[in-house]
């Protein structure tokens, strides 16, 4: 079997090792990076992190606005798919890489496969879900993670060649978490102890482009009196610093970091604060409590269970959530067994081989 499997963005380097891993030595897989993520710390080391092979192809899209960047896309992976002939094409989450990738497959007849298909926000002002409504609406095979996600596609009649696997980023924090216990100093180089902190990630267009949202969260930071350690996206950073947004001392904006920072920075947090679907979803399965800077998550089923509250861009919310929120003594498995990879590789083996 002949794949090719696009990314572009960190989520879904994450996202495609744990099936790398699974296809190796066993098919092909031709690996396409659109460059939606062009900085260095955002992009390149995290395939040297993850074991992730170099990529065959490197479009090198860049920024730009999503009709550009989307467009430019399509123009440039229309050509690589039609000079591969793969049997498939995975794409993966609800990025204008992963639209790109499907309006393109489906045009070229390809079989295309959705790997998290079937989240929904119920948000259409939010660009990645209308990336996945129609990503999943031109898909043939569809792995969805969660019970939640196959109910979500049922509903909106896709129930052909659904299936529920699991998370592949579960699979991959599995893999992940010992090795940068192993291997990362980042704890030691910032100063941190466990559990004398909060993590946080700010980066969605609705906050950081958002003036009121963007200083009512910093001003929320702020406020709790905690240390909270802000890895700042450089489009984050820059928002910042043009508003000129004051930050309270106890607010520690710190350079991006790579897979293995974030886990560790998670994993040994009190508290995540976040506006970032994955992150949610580490946070989780990390045990750690979270507050989503988000009036929505697609992730709904850590908000069931308790261990997530949606505190929105609402400086009073976001405080109360930090001083207060207290997640049950139980975590149920929303998440699979860490073995959704090796699931979704012979699914494939079965359908397309």
């Amino acid at each position: 079997m002949k794949l090719i499997s696009i990314v572009g963005v960190r989520p879904e380097f994450v996202q495609a090792a744990p099936i790398s891993r699974a296809l190796a030595g066993r098919h092909r897989e031709i690996m396409v990076h659109t460059g939606q993520h062009y900085d260095f710390r955002m992009s390149e080391v995290f395939f040297r992190q993850l074991g992730l092979p170099a990529p065959d192809y490197n479009l090198e899209v860049g920024s730009g606005t999503h009709a550009w960047q989307t467009g430019q896309m399509l123009i440039r992976l229309e050509e690589v798919l039609a000079s591969c002939a793969p049997d498939c094409v995975v794409v993966r989450g609800d990025t204008n890489s992963t639209l790109a990738a499907a309006l393109a497959t489906a045009k070229l007849c390809i079989p295309l496969v959705h790997v998290e298909a079937g989240l929904r926000s119920f948000d259409r002002t939010m660009p990645e879900e209308i990336n996945r409504l129609l990503t999943d609406r031109v898909s043939d095979i569809l792995f969805c993670p969660t019970g939640a996600a196959v109910r979500n596609l049922a509903n909106e009649g896709i129930v052909e060649g659904v299936y529920q696997v699991g998370d592949v980023m579960y699979d991959g924090l599995l893999h992940n978490l010992e090795l940068a216990r192993a291997t990362s100093h980042l704890m030691q180089d910032l100063g941190l102890a466990p559990l004398a902190y909060c993590f946080a990630t700010v980066h969605r267009e609705g906050n950081t482009d958002n003036e009121k949202n963007l200083r009512a969260i910093l001003d929320a930071f702020g406020d709790s009196g905690e240390l909270i350690v802000f890895p700042a996206h450089p489009r984050t950073r820059k928002r910042i610093e043009a508003l000129g947004c004051p930050l309270a001392p106890t607010v520690r904006l710190v350079d991006p970091v790579d897979h293995f920072g974030s886990l560790l920075l998670q994993s040994n947090a009190r508290l995540v604060l976040t506006d970032s679907g994955g992150v949610q979803k580490e946070a989780y399965c990390l045990g750690k409590p979270c507050v989503t800077l988000r009036e929505n998550t697609e992730w709904v089923e850590t908000v069931e269970a308790g261990w997530n509250i949606l505190a929105g861009a609402d400086r009073e919310r976001i405080g109360r959530a930090i001083r207060c929120f207290q997640p049950p003594t139980t975590r149920p498995p929303l998440y699979g067994d860490g073995h959704a990879a090796e699931k979704i590789v012979e699914i494939l083996e079965r359908r397309l081989i």
